[in-house]
């Protein structure tokens, strides 16, 4: 069920909905509910608008080292509506922002995320939301095992299981822990969805340098899994064929692998200089023709279904719920040394103890030296 777009070599063979203008090329496929589409386009501006704040908060020192994903968002939020959240599982990368606020995560959790703060970690225990993973890919071995937990429940329950799905960057293809993750979960038949974010660049090593494969798609038929190419900016196309997805591992059919095809307009993280290792001219041309957020509100507009006024009104609102939200996060009480090791293990090891005990020891007696009060 392919429709090449044949505008760029990287997405031949992808699978769209929505041209890089908006026009649609299987107009079959686009909702319906007219209700739902401003939802998901307001789901994605909505993530796109924070990254944009993000990175001025960034550079007036409210934030550490960000990550942007400003011109990906239609692979990460288009994936996460095809979940049934909170219910389902998430596994974000370290650049999975846009996934957790279109999953629920509220904005001032990401911020405290962002500012290492413990806060960012204490997530909504009846979510099953994973917090982000800055080691390339070991998130995916991780998802194979809980989605296996759920199959297991789900037999034993009598009932549908829930699903997992996980993000990787197109350089966490080339880490052992891809291969160990997809692998299980092809063997034991795991509702499990894994999403390649494949935005051309592994910090400043080309997708060409990583592999000779063609696609990196055709990996999943080395492991025996469907696996299907998508334009990563078409939020419409994206949320589609991950809810084919869905639908597989929910039924017991096993996991399913999509690369989506997008690009990494921005610098790795607010600290890179792309200027180093790229030519601009090719990142200029994605963002500039290939805008996730202007080809479906082209459409949007262009079926009368929004308008300008709808759009300031919008970026208002977001505004002002970022506002609040910051608000929340500068608030949050300093945390102490020894809880940076608490939420590592749901019983802390032995080891652990041993550390937290002695990071308290050292607090002490650094406010009262020699044990003087």
């Amino acid at each position: 069920m392919t429709t090449p777009n044949l505008t760029d070599p990287r997405l031949e063979g992808t699978f769209c909905i929505l041209n890089e203008n908006g026009a649609p090329r299987q107009p079959d496929l686009v909702p319906t509910d007219t209700a739902r589409l401003r939802a998901m386009y307001r789901a994605m501006r909505r993530a796109r608008i924070f990254d944009e704040r993000a990175l001025v908060l960034q550079r007036q020192g409210r934030l550490g080292v960000y990550p942007l994903f400003g011109g990906m968002e239609a692979t990460q939020v288009g994936a996460v509506l095809a979940l049934n959240t909170p219910h389902d599982w998430l596994a974000p990368t370290y650049r999975g922002t846009g996934c957790a606020l279109a999953y629920g995560l509220p904005m001032h959790k990401v911020i405290l995320s962002w500012r290492a703060h413990q806060g960012g970690s204490r997530l909504d225990p009846d979510s099953h939301l994973l917090p982000f993973y800055t080691p390339i890919a070991n998130q995916l071995p991780h998802t194979t095992g809980i989605a296996l937990a759920e199959k297991r429940l789900a037999a034993s329950e009598g009932r549908e299981p829930k699903v997992a799905l996980a993000f990787v960057g197109d350089g966490g293809t080339s880490e052992g822990d891809f291969h160990v993750g997809l692998n299980f979960a092809a063997v034991f038949k795991v509702p499990a969805i894994f999403v390649i974010e494949n935005n051309g660049w592994a910090i400043s090593t080309p997708t060409s340098s990583q592999t000779a494969a063609t696609t990196l798609a055709s990996r999943g038929e080395g492991y025996g899994m469907p696996s299907v190419r998508v334009d990563g900016n078409d939020l419409l196309a994206v949320a589609h064929v991950t809810a084919e997805a869905v639908a597989r591992a929910r039924r017991g059919a096993g996991p399913t692998l999509i690369e989506a095809i997008t690009y990494r307009v921005l610098p790795h993280t607010s600290s890179d200089d792309p200027a180093r290792y790229r030519d601009s001219a090719e990142a200029d041309e994605w963002r500039e023709k290939r805008d996730p957020g202007m080809r479906l509100r082209t459409y949007l507009s262009g079926r009368g279904l929004w308008s300008d006024a709808q759009e300031e009104e919008m970026v208002v609102e977001v505004d002002a719920e970022l506002r609040s939200e910051l608000e929340l996060a500068d608030a949050a009480p300093g945390i102490q040394p020894w809880e940076l090791l608490e939420h590592v293990f749901e019983t802390p090891t032995p080891e652990m103890k041993e550390q937290q005990a002695e990071l308290r020891a050292l607090h002490s007696e650094a406010l009262h030296p020699g044990g003087r009060a």
